[in-house]
């Protein structure tokens, strides 16, 4: 079984037991999140398909980890110039783990 589900403006298929890293969710380690907006269920044959999302489906999740992403740098520069400028970034990251997928 799995379920194609909506988090933080991107889309992710998970299954349970899987480990998945989605934008920064609030709560703390350990804590349970339920996701609501299921786009898709499968069940071996049967699929449901959401407008846009499945009725009642929802995934149960737990946080394993609350962090930051590896550093990407900005660099903008223009010729003949003398402008140039260097930025840092590193985004907020919760890692989940999927307990179960419920319709």
């Amino acid at each position: 079984m799995y379920a194609i589900i909506r988090t933080g403006g991107k889309q992710y298929q998970v299954s349970a037991g899987e480990r998945l890293r989605v934008e920064k969710l609030a709560g703390e380690v350990g804590d349970t999140v339920e996701l609501n907006d299921v786009l898709l269920v499968a069940e071996g044959a049967e699929v449901k398909v959401g407008q846009p999302a499945v009725d009642g489906a929802r995934v149960t999740a737990q946080i394993v980890e609350q962090g930051k992403g590896k550093k990407i740098l900005v660099f903008k520069k223009k010729r003949r110039k003398g402008y140039r400028l260097k930025k840092g970034h590193r985004q907020l990251f919760t890692a989940l783990e999927i307990k179960e997928i419920s319709l």
